[in-house]
């Protein structure tokens, strides 16, 4: 796999994956301890099933993979997303030649809580913004409504559906595919915030 040198360069500045903030999130890089964790989190068949990259089972072993090849840093940033000091899934890019991909999962425990969007925005934002992209595409089963709205509260436009494999349940699935470009998101950006005044 071959990326633009200029993107290589910036994700390798300093050779770490910088920490972001939101306000109830802290996104960063997959360490050895965190292993345990994601192994427990990710281990449960709805987190794998609605991924297509995570195997079920999910063992600490494939955690241990995960963390370090996150830590070579070839294919884009990973972030470990950590709630109150604890992970509670991961989020990252993944900087294919056909266009960079943005993926995500919590634990079960941390659904429909407005987690997955706060971290898949924070990760946008560094994709514009630090890494320079001109576009971002994503996924999501089109049987998980809630990973699609995540999507779409991120402003990501649907662009159609494609069977994609799914490792955890070896086979073919159909995903609805989405689409955020830098100027959409350099417009949503410059609303800011309004505030009413009475």
């Amino acid at each position: 796999m071959t990326f633009a040198p200029e993107v290589v360069a910036r994700i390798g500045r300093d050779g770490r994956v910088p920490v972001l903030e939101t306000a109830r999130l802290k996104l960063r890089a997959p360490r050895r301890e965190d292993a345990k964790a994601v192994a427990v989190l990710a281990n449960e068949l709805l987190v794998a099933a609605n991924t297509a990259r995570l195997p079920h089972p999910y063992r600490i072993a494939d955690a241990e993979l995960f963390i370090a090849h996150a830590s070579k840093r070839d294919g884009g940033p990973s972030f470990i997303i950590v709630l109150d000091g604890s992970p509670i899934g991961a989020c990252g890019i993944d900087l294919r030649t056909d266009g960079a991909e943005l993926g995500y999962w919590l634990g079960m425990p941390f659904w429909g809580q407005g987690f997955a969007t706060e971290a898949a925005r924070a990760v946008i934002d560094y994709a514009f913004g630090e890494l320079d992209l001109e576009a971002l595409h994503a996924g999501a089963r089109v049987s998980n409504p809630a990973s699609r709205r995540v999507l779409e509260k991120c402003a990501f436009q649907w662009i159609g559906v494609r069977l994609t494999r799914i490792r955890a349940i070896n086979s073919a699935a159909p995903v609805d595919r989405f689409r955020l470009d830098r100027g959409l998101w350099a417009s949503l950006k410059a609303w800011g915030r309004v505030t009413l005044v009475a």
